[in-house]
């Protein structure tokens, strides 16, 4: 694959602006966001090539990450509606394709990942301490059937 202009100098982009959509269900702007991406599960196999042993390895299932998102805590609702969908049995209703933006600067979206029939399996308050002043977070996790980078 030929090398791009910016793989060869642009700068890389800056993880601070990202925003979530969901269909509709959640949205908003978010201070942490894991797991964009895949990976396959290995699988090794032996055989004898010219009178010794090489594990040949090769590609088995594919595998998504959980996209895991934190955001300070607010008045907003909307993870802990489409959490509770799950929790009362609806997930068929629950699956949701969204996507996590990512924008520069000025708010121009630079990279963009979509994925498919996500929902909540996962959410959190924060944790509040008598003694502490920092931000209350609130965390919410999402499974997929699949991710994909657009631009």
């Amino acid at each position: 694959m030929p090398a791009t202009k910016d793989a060869v100098s642009g700068d890389p982009l800056l993880g601070f602006h990202f925003a979530v959509e969901v269909s509709g269900v959640v949205g908003g702007y978010f201070t942490e966001c894991s797991g964009l991406g895949s990976e396959h599960e290995v699988v090794e196999h032996k055989i004898v090539k010219g009178g010794h042993t090489v594990v040949r390895k090769i590609p088995g299932r594919l595998k998504w990450g959980d996209i895991t998102l934190k955001r300070g805590i607010t008045t907003n609702m909307d993870m802990w509606d489409w959490r509770k969908m799950v929790e009362d049995g609806n997930v068929a209703q629950a699956r949701k394709n969204g996507s996590i933006v990512m924008f520069d600067q000025e708010f121009t979206e630079v990279a963009r990942w979509n994925f498919t029939a996500g929902w909540p399996s996962k959410v959190s308050g924060p944790s509040p301490k008598a003694d502490g002043n920092e931000v209350g977070i609130e965390e919410l996790t999402i499974v997929h059937e699949g991710i994909e980078r657009k631009t």
